[in-house]
């Protein structure tokens, strides 16, 4: 069968434009179709004003195939929230079958259009044409985005309805498919927010173990109250890749109460959610943890819901719940704002220095990794800044020390046999739990490590599916998720992040990374990232064609918005806190430690000192 692209010409307007300013909606003109012409590429859009929406235009009488399948394609990247226009252009039966949730897939450009000849014609009562475009990612129907690359086609086939005598599709794409440009107009990411399933819950939590929040993002449509979206979404429960390590204090089965079709907070910032019969009978302490899920959510949407009150089927209150209270309930990243910023001085001594100051004065830390008994190659400091862990200087061995003065060292509580350093130990990294983690590069045996406690013997981590030798490690605050720099066989290095799962119920643990995927897909090489964020990290690598860069990422794969990092020459090592009020630090070859205070530019810290780490 052959196929030929037909196309060229710019796009004829197939859309009418809102924009909303001061109160008031005006109504761009709509440009009429024209009686006929080629196929073209429907090209995606520039990304516009977030107050513009866009609205699909109904196909026009006699309208040809070309027409239609433009218009169609067209009228999935409008502001309809139910894609009733889009559905004008399929045929009765198509569409009822026709499941725009089922996905949506994202390409690098709008889709080409190609008209298959051996069908192709219009006096023979069908047309079938192929979408094709080179693929970027998938949002599935749990809104979960996923990374994609390859090349993309999609069948298209139209028939003449006998009755009306009109073109309509009724074989038409699954789900949703349009161009990058025009998914970053109509979606955007929001962190919805769980429990780690390792913590504690309802009683427990209130008597003061604190339940660690997981971040889950997701995305939703920006202009089609993403806010009932959101609340839907949570109610949903997490997406299938956090499940196995997270867990939702909502009951199965809750929903919003029969009839509720819209969520918008009042004139104090507060949202009231009224609930289906499922949420009546649970406890105080954990329709708090509900509470806490949905205002961690909505804070991520919008900052204007500081408050959330849960409703009864009945419509009495059955908890409310403030800003205060949910951190009270819940630790969303690290619990506290890191106390101090560390890193190596030029004697490899382990110093510090207030990680919210704008000093650059450093002071060693207590014990026996400040006072330069054991030089250094790279440090961590736990999560509460009471204990921290060392590599020696020629990365062999590794440390475990308390940061209290006279504490003693000790000996080595791990050693590599790799034959160089750059085939030894990693820098270590610590989670919620109190665990250390650390790689071991040695061709002979590559390992990922865990010691509990940071100490004992250490655990060897399953990772089925790692492809290549980890270069670096990173827990993130939450304890059920890690990052990774893997180095592939071509030497080139890329970021994945992992789902951490722990199998308690024998003698020890059995600690396994799972379903591995990728962070930073843009980057052929990394050479340098920590957790910024929630959900959240901060990359230094090539791109494609050996530029170099600095961007935030999100752990699906996708691109945050907001600013990049100002450029840096010679990023080896990243710290940033998952506290985003803290300052973004790096390592330079060019300019030693400096630092990156927010709405400024790279300040030098110590021309002499190396590896900054903020806690964990």
């Amino acid at each position: 069968m052959g196929a030929e692209r037909e196309g060229g010409a710019r796009r004829r307007p197939m859309r009418a434009v809102a924009y909303a300013a001061c109160g008031t909606v005006l109504l761009a003109g709509c440009a009429s179709m024209p009686d006929s012409g080629d196929l073209r590429n429907v090209e995606s859009t520039q990304r516009q004003d977030a107050e513009v929406r866009v609205f699909a235009m109904p196909p026009r009488e006699d309208a040809p195939p070309a027409e239609i399948v433009q218009g169609f394609l067209e009228a999935l990247t409008s502001d309809d929230p139910t894609y009733a226009t889009a559905r004008q252009y399929l045929t009765t039966a198509a569409s009822r079958q026709w499941d725009p949730e089922e996905s949506t897939t994202v390409l690098a450009n709008g889709p080409d259009i190609r008209t298959e000849r051996s069908t192709g014609r219009e006096d023979a009562g069908d047309y079938a044409v192929t979408l094709t475009g080179s693929k970027v990612a998938r949002v599935d129907r749990q809104q979960s985005y996923a990374p994609l690359d390859g090349h993309y086609a999609q069948a298209v086939h139209l028939t003449r309805d006998k009755k009306t005598d009109q073109w309509r599709i009724d074989a038409p794409p699954q789900g949703v498919v349009m161009g990058q440009s025009d998914f970053q107009r109509n979606y955007m990411s929001v962190n919805k927010y769980y429990f780690a399933s390792n913590t504690a819950s309802g009683a427990e939590a209130a008597a003061g173990t604190p339940v660690a929040a997981v971040a889950d993002p997701v995305f939703v449509r920006r202009r089609v109250d993403a806010m009932t979206q959101t609340v839907r979404s949570v109610l949903t429960g997490p997406t299938h890749w956090l499940r196995p390590v997270v867990r939702s204090s909502f009951p199965s089965g809750t929903a919003l109460r029969k009839g509720v079709t819209a969520l918008s907070p009042d004139d104090q910032n507060r949202l009231t959610v009224p609930l289906n019969v499922t949420a009546a009978k649970v406890g105080d302490a954990r329709c708090s943890e509900m509470a806490t899920q949905l205002l961690f959510t909505l804070q991520s949407l919008t900052p204007t819901v500081d408050a959330v009150t849960l409703q009864g089927a009945d419509g009495q209150t059955l908890c409310a719940l403030g800003e205060d209270q949910a951190r009270a309930v819940a630790a969303r990243g690290a619990e506290k704002r890191p106390e101090y910023l560390y890193f190596l001085d030029e004697k490899r001594r382990l110093v510090r220095m207030p990680g919210a100051g704008s000093g650059t004065g450093a002071e060693p830390v207590p014990g026996a990794l400040g006072e330069g008994v054991q030089k250094l190659s790279s440090a961590a400091v736990s999560w509460d800044e009471r204990t921290a862990a060392g590599v020696g200087f020629d990365s062999r061995s590794l440390f475990v020390g308390s940061l209290v003065s006279g504490g003693p060292l000790g000996d080595p509580v791990l050693r590599s046999q790799g034959k160089t350093e750059d085939d030894r130990l990693t820098a270590p990294s610590w989670d919620a739990r109190g665990d250390l983690w650390i790689a071991d590069r040695d061709p002979a045996r590559p390992r990922l490590l865990v010691l509990e406690q940071g100490a004992g013997s250490p655990l060897e981590v399953k990772a089925p599916g790692l492809d290549g030798r980890i270069d670096a490690v990173r827990v993130a605050a939450d304890g059920v998720r890690i990052a990774l720099v893997v180095q592939h066989e071509d030497g080139n290095s890329s970021l994945v992040v992992g789902r951490i799962e722990r199998d308690e119920s024998g003698g020890r643990p059995v600690v396994s990374v799972l379903e591995l995927r990728p962070a930073a897909p843009e980057l052929e090489d990394v050479t340098a990232m920590s957790w910024a964020g929630d959900s959240r990290l901060v990359v230094a690598g090539q791109e494609q064609g050996g530029v170099q860069t600095m961007r935030y990422v999100q752990v699906d794969g996708s691109t945050p918005e907001g600013p990049t990092p100002a450029a840096l020459t010679g990023v080896q090592k990243l710290a940033a806190s998952e506290d985003e009020r803290l300052p973004l630090v790096a390592y330079s070859s060019a300019d030693g430690i400096v630092r990156l205070p927010a709405g400024a530019q790279w300040q030098k810290v110590l021309k002499e000192g190396a590896a900054p780490v903020y806690p964990g």
